[in-house]
């Protein structure tokens, strides 16, 4: 993703150079606009640049921070969301948010997948036939173990009162009759999302939508044993920031800039990296 970014700030540098000065993009909307080329290329078949443009303005006005974002970097998100066939917004697929990059003393976007997203993405592989991940809580009847005949019982209490969440499980069928099933125990999930910073703002769908941020968490820590191609695997890889360096990135008094944690992860890593 920095790659691509770094390729929207030449292309936007270029035309700035050469472009008289009335005929400049002036609004984020022109910049879009500017890049739809660019980024219908990237989109798979199934996508429009036109849907894809009306979602990512709508997302842009509802989402306080990302109008005061650098151009670069929130062009950078959307063609993170164009090159994965993913919709930003309200269903799921993915999400954009804002962080205050101290260092640069400007605010950049992250770009983040969402539990519907992964579940998309898996299944366009062409090898799996089926991919579900479900919550599980306290007064559930659930059973796990591991070993030389793993198992996996889960029957969902019909009680009003859930009781507490306990954790998640993802499992995958796969075309040829295999299959792969993961579970992760809240406390799992709360280390992946301290290692999160979407987790600080109020606006991030771990606070938003804890459940499909758990469920998502448990297909990505699935994500490595199944039959996707390397350059999925490769743009999954920066979800949630994971491939950037956040060091310099602290929250901001404004509850909109989301909260980092103070550590360093270096180009490249992802959260299944640390296990």
């Amino acid at each position: 993703m920095t790659k691509q970014m770094d390729e929207m700030k030449n292309q936007m540098a270029q035309t700035s150079n050469n472009v008289p000065a009335k005929d400049k993009p002036k609004t984020i909307e022109d910049y879009l606009k500017q890049m739809a080329p660019a980024m219908s290329q990237a989109l798979p078949k199934h996508m429009d640049i036109d849907r894809l443009t009306r979602i990512a303005m709508t997302t842009i006005r509802t989402t306080p921070g990302l109008r005061e974002a650098e151009v670069g970097s929130l062009l950078g998100a959307v063609m993170q969301a164009a090159q994965l066939g993913l919709e930003p917004g309200l269903m799921g697929h993915c999400y954009l948010l804002p962080f205050r990059n101290n260092k640069k003393n400007i605010t950049e976007v992250q770009f983040i997948i969402g539990y519907k997203g992964m579940i998309d993405l898996a299944r366009r592989s062409g090898h799996i036939q089926s991919i579900y991940s479900h919550a599980v809580y306290e007064k559930d009847e659930f059973e796990f173990e591991l070993g030389l005949e793993p198992k996996l019982v889960h029957k969902p209490t019909m009680d009003t009162e859930k009781g507490a969440f306990i954790g998640a499980y993802a499992v995958a069928h796969f075309k040829d009759g295999g299959y792969q099933f993961e579970f992760m125990s809240k406390a799992d999930i709360e280390k992946r999302k301290s290692r999160s910073k979407a987790a600080g703002s109020k606006f991030s769908p771990w606070n938003t939508d804890y459940e499909e941020m758990a469920k998502k968490t448990v297909v990505r820590h699935m994500w490595k044993y199944l039959p996707i191609s390397v350059e999925v695997q490769q743009q999954v890889a920066h979800d949630e920031g994971t491939g950037r360096n956040i060091k310099d990135i602290t929250p901001e008094d404004n509850d909109f800039f989301v909260d980092a944690p103070e550590f360093e992860l270096l180009e490249g890593a992802g959260e299944e990296v640390t296990e």
